[in-house]
């Protein structure tokens, strides 16, 4: 971890969240206590920002400097809205291509799903403010810069994300084993948002309960599943398919 990706001591990082700086997450000593302290959680109430209390060797090792018990990591990148991005793509007169990231911590797939959808022209994409990757040196490099170019929204929830998307009219697939269509005979024209779960839990079933439509990729093997950046990539580009066949 570099050091500008990092803010330590209480009061620095209680003008960093009044400054309006782009934080992913506060790590605060478990026993921290004082009036500091209490100033820092009364900034930090309503706020999207992730908060872990964690034991003083945690935050020793993350810097050898005077932290007093706080340190904020600082995003590489400027997050942006995802209800400016939508309008701001239907003005362009094009079909929105949106793919959200549910429950995925592993910043290597991240950076390597970025890649992709920078490619494919992906038009932005939206994680949790909370129990999820975020952007940092380590995504960006994966993603082999595409995080600098590529819009990240991260929003208070995929759910209401993807309420917000079908509102606009979006047709929301989302990635499943559990999934009775497969995704080369799904419809994944016009407006589309692809939902994308963690390997372990896949897409959370609140999520899936709402999405239009659940996909599966069929595997022959033994192993089980797909990496989630190769399973990404192998649906962002059947949309890809199917606009260019449209568009012939």
């Amino acid at each position: 971890m570099k050091e500008n990706e990092l803010i330590f001591g209480i009061r620095a990082v209680i003008e960093a969240v009044q400054a309006d700086k782009e934080i992913d997450k506060i790590l605060v000593k478990r026993e921290l206590q004082g009036d500091l302290s209490k100033e820092l959680f009364e900034v930090l109430r309503g706020r999207e920002i992730q908060v872990q209390r964690v034991p003083q060797e945690r935050l020793d090792r993350i810097t050898r400097k005077n932290h007093q018990g706080v340190i904020a990591f600082v995003s590489a990148v400027t997050y942006q809205r995802l209800e400016d991005i939508v309008p701001f793509v239907y003005e362009q007169g094009k079909d929105p291509f949106i793919v959200l990231l549910d429950g995925i911590t592993d910043v290597r797939n991240f950076g390597a799903i970025a890649r992709t959808c920078e490619c494919a022209g992906v038009d932005a994409i939206v994680i949790p403010s909370k129990g999820s990757v975020s952007v940092n040196a380590d995504a960006v490099k994966t993603s082999a810069g595409a995080l600098h170019v590529l819009p990240v929204c991260k929003e208070k929830s995929i759910n209401q994300s993807i309420r917000f998307l079908k509102d606009c009219g979006f047709t929301v697939v989302a990635a499943s084993e559990k999934g009775a269509e497969l995704y080369t005979e799904a419809s994944m024209q016009g407006p589309i948002a692809i939902v994308m779960g963690a390997e372990d839990t896949g897409v959370s079933m609140e999520n899936i309960r709402i999405c239009d439509k659940i996909v599966t990729i069929p595997q022959f093997g033994t192993i089980g599943s797909l990496n989630v950046s190769v399973a990404s990539s192998i649906l962002i580009y059947e949309v890809v398919r199917q606009r260019m066949l449209e568009n012939k």
